[in-house]
């Protein structure tokens, strides 16, 4: 299994967009009357790129990794300075074919798809991870 990171970016402009932020958070159950202020500004930037020169974006198609939350069309905020590790969910290159899977190591190495409809790649030395994916964006409408 090789490592290897060989990116040509393309060079993009960063502007700070930052938008209003209320520090409560917005309770997923009952509605809570202490929340509603703003306290700051937020660049969402910030939350989500960790290492801005080693970070790029992909679009993700299929629903092999919907057990983690990536479905089709989402937004991949990928990492390629971090070191991939077993469990990750990577970006890999395999035979020539991208694809977004949970890295194995052990027992065997292998690309694992979270969806039971689909099943592990096996890897060989030919297998190139392009980065880990870090944060998933997507839309509800």
């Amino acid at each position: 299994m090789q490592i290897n990171m060989p990116f040509r970016p393309v060079a993009v402009e960063i502007r700070r967009l930052c938008l209003p932020f209320f520090i409560d958070y917005v309770p997923a159950g009952f509605p809570s009357s202490a929340a509603g202020y703003e306290d700051a500004s937020l660049d969402i930037n910030e939350h989500i790129i960790r290492h801005p020169s080693a970070t790029y974006f992909v679009g993700a198609s299929g629903d092999s990794m919907i057990g983690v939350g990536i479905f089709d069309g989402d937004l991949l905020v990928v990492d390629k300075s971090l070191k991939p590790e077993h469990g990750h969910i990577v970006v890999a290159e395999i035979d020539g074919q991208f694809t977004v899977k949970r890295l194995i190591l052990r027992p065997k190495p292998s690309l694992e798809p979270v969806n039971s409809a689909y099943r592990p790649l096996p890897v060989s030395d030919d297998l190139v991870i392009w980065g880990v994916v870090t944060n998933v964006i997507h839309g509800l409408l």
